[in-house]
Order: C-alpha cells, then structure tokens, then sequence
C-alpha cells in the first residue's frame, strides 16, 4: 500500500486517471463501478488504481471518521460475485490531521473485461463509464497476452460448432445485464469472447468455453466427468447400489448431482436433546452441495482423472484432481485460496451453482455442525484433495 507521503501526493493530483475521490461512505454501487474501472485497466497502465473514500474532487479530507464497518463492507466487494472475475484489492485506513481515509488499492486484472452487475466500467480520463464494443475489445484482445490460468486458454482443436448456442443464451442472459444485451449486435465470436469463452486471434473457443458449453466436453477433456458411486457398505470393494458416469456441459452435469444428492440423503425423527426429537437429514443437502461444488470449481481439467464422489453407508468422499492451489496450503486452508479456474468461477456464481466466493468450506463446516454431524475432513496430496463427510450419528 502507499506511503503517507505517496497518499498525498495522489490525493492532490487531480489529473490522475487511476485515482477516484469520494465522500459517500455507504455508496457501494460507486465503490463497484470504480473498482471494476480499476481492474479493467483500459489506459493499459498496469499499476494500481486507487478509491479514496473521505476526500472531496479537490483532494481535500472532509473530515471523515473511518469504522471497522466500512473497512469492512469495502473488502467485501471482492467476494461478494458481483465484480467478475474477482478483483485484486487491499483496503487499509489512513489517519491524517485533517480526517481519516479509507483506500481501497485494486490491481489491473489479467482476465478483463471485469464486470460489475454484467456491465464493464472503464476509466475514461478522471471520470469512469461504460465501455463500448471496441473498448470491451481491446480489453478482450489484452487478456490474451495477461492470462496464466487453464480455462482461459485457448482449445486449439474447437470452433463454435463445438459449443451448445442454447446453453451459452441462458448463461449470457446470466451474465450480462438486460440494457447490453439488448444493445449487442455483434457477432457470436465476439459476444464469446467478451466471456471469455473465445479466443479471437486462435479463432477458437477457450478451455472454458468447452467445459462450461460444449456439446461433448470429454472429447476434449477425457477427465472432465464426476464418478458416481453409491455403495452399501463401508468397503470400495462392495457391489454398488448405483453407479454412474455424470458427463457433458457443466450445467448439465451439476443439475444431474444435485439430483442425485437429494435421493441419496435419507431424512428421520433423531433425538435432539431429552426425549425431544426432531425430523433431521443424515446430511445436510447443501453442506454436501457446497463440498462438490467446491471440487468442480477449483479441481485440475488439464488431468485425465475424473472427480470421484462415492456414498458409503456411513460417509460420503468427494475427491477431485490437483492438489491446493496458488496461495492456499495445508496450514492455511480454507481461510486463503486462489482460483485456479477463475473463468469457471465466475460462471458457477452467474449460474448460481455458488452464492459467494471464499466460502464454500466454511459454511458447508457450519452446517454440518448444526445438523449434528462431525466436521468434514481434508486430506491433501500434490495430485489431488479428499474431502470426507460423515453420516449424522442415529
């Protein structure tokens, strides 16, 4: 972050473009906007941008007293699936004689175009706005230069023949708010790219673009498929009561296992405390839920090796390919985490397969606890993460 010294010095350069002022503490479809400029970083500088919150448009300090709260509710921006794909940001408090400040740092995205709400806010000059085709372009055209991870590749071998039209209509309706979409009138390969589901200098769709829309996936990616297994004992080697290859286009493939989950979870009258007893799940369905979507949005396509999820009468295991990713460790796993399927993500939050960012784990450990059962266990290789979830105690 900056020094005090830089502080200032930003603060009263007003013809800066990657600074914006504000005194409205609780704005925070502004603090979006200018956040989502920030990241999309059209003037290419590939440096930070800065939201000062407490100053006026002539740098001066208001005279602002900065809460945990607004610390809070800023950083929040990032989690929250609103911004995507989800911004770089740090937000610090700044005490001068004249009020506090509240800074929110945000750095250029490698993924743009970023949208906040499915519209892309760019700077233009000290001002931001909405960009137009050929900005949302540009933006476009950059990534490919900036991207690192997998999904935003592109898949050589496809063409647009190769992708559902129909499930990428319901997923741009999604994505995108109704203005731009009623406004659009470029062609397919463009309307794609702008997702980043096309690669426009390969002529190709993306790995994403495949996953989350091909008509056949696995023709691609052999690996990309769920292995159901539903067993009656505790033992792999049982006969199975079911069992099942769950394949195709992610949505597809996701709305089959949250079928599947509800007829695997058998639901009784089980004692709570004295002689009260109450109808409870043997697993809560969406502690399950948020356990595999977690597995299919950060697990390795790049592997041949399915995501396996095998029912035991007494617990369920959900394994998926790769291990931790980026800045996420054994030590500190789930409070960090990186993406390593960023463009996946995000449409998993615009399809609404996942609320929020961040906090899959955590919550699914929330409510198996409040259902009574013991808390899910991580088991963690550099080839793959297990996750074990065990049946409510009769």
């Amino acid at each position: 972050m900056l020094t005090q010294e830089q502080l200032i010095d930003l603060l009263h350069d007003l013809e800066a473009d990657y600074v914006e002022r504000t005194t409205s503490v609780n704005k925070t479809d502004k603090f979006a906007e200018a956040i989502c400029a920030f990241a999309n970083d059209l003037p290419n500088h590939r440096f930070p941008g800065y939201l000062f919150i407490g100053a006026t448009d002539d740098g001066a300090c208001c005279g602002l007293k900065v809460t945990d709260e607004l610390l809070k509710n800023l950083a929040a921006i990032r989690s929250d699936g609103n911004v995507l794909p989800q911004p770089v940001l740090i937000v610090q408090r700044y005490s001068l004689d004249s009020g506090d400040l509240a800074v929110v740092e945000v750095q250029p995205s490698d993924l743009p175009p970023v949208r906040y709400r499915g519209r892309v806010y760019i700077r233009i000059g000290p001002r931001k706005g909405i960009a137009n085709e050929q900005e949302e372009r540009i933006l476009s055209e950059r990534r490919v230069s900036l991207t690192r991870s997998f999904d935003a590749r592109p898949c050589r071998e496809s063409a647009i023949e190769d992708l559902a039209l129909g499930q990428f209509d319901a997923y741009r309706r999604e994505s995108l708010d109704p203005e731009t979409i009623a406004a659009n009138n470029r062609p397919i390969d463009l309307q794609l790219a702008s997702l980043r589901l096309y690669d426009i200098d390969q002529g190709c769709l993306t790995n994403a673009g495949i996953l989350l829309f091909g008509k056949n996936p696995r023709f691609f990616f052999p690996g990309a498929y769920i292995q159901y297994l539903r067993l009656p004992g505790t033992d792999l080697t049982d006969m199975p009561v079911d069992q099942a290859e769950v394949s195709g286009d992610l949505t597809s493939t996701l709305r089959e296992m949250e079928a599947r989950l509800r007829q695997l979870i058998q639901t009784g009258m089980r004692p709570v405390s004295g002689l009260r007893e109450r109808l409870l799940p043997d697993y809560p369905e969406w502690a399950l839920r948020e356990l595999l979507m977690n597995a299919v949005m950060h697990r390795n396509y790049d592997s041949n090796t399915p995501i396996r999820f095998y029912a035991f009468s007494d617990h369920i295991e959900i394994q998926s390919p790769g291990g931790l990713y980026g800045e996420a460790t054994p030590q500190n796993f789930p409070t960090r985490n990186s993406y390593r399927n960023p463009v996946i993500a995000e449409a998993m939050k615009s399809l609404g397969f996942v609320n929020r960012f961040g906090y899959g784990v955590l919550r699914a450990q929330s409510l198996l606890a409040q259902n009574g059962n013991p808390p899910a266990e991580f088991q963690f290789d550099e080839h793959s993460v297990l996750v074990k979830i065990f049946r409510r105690p009769e």
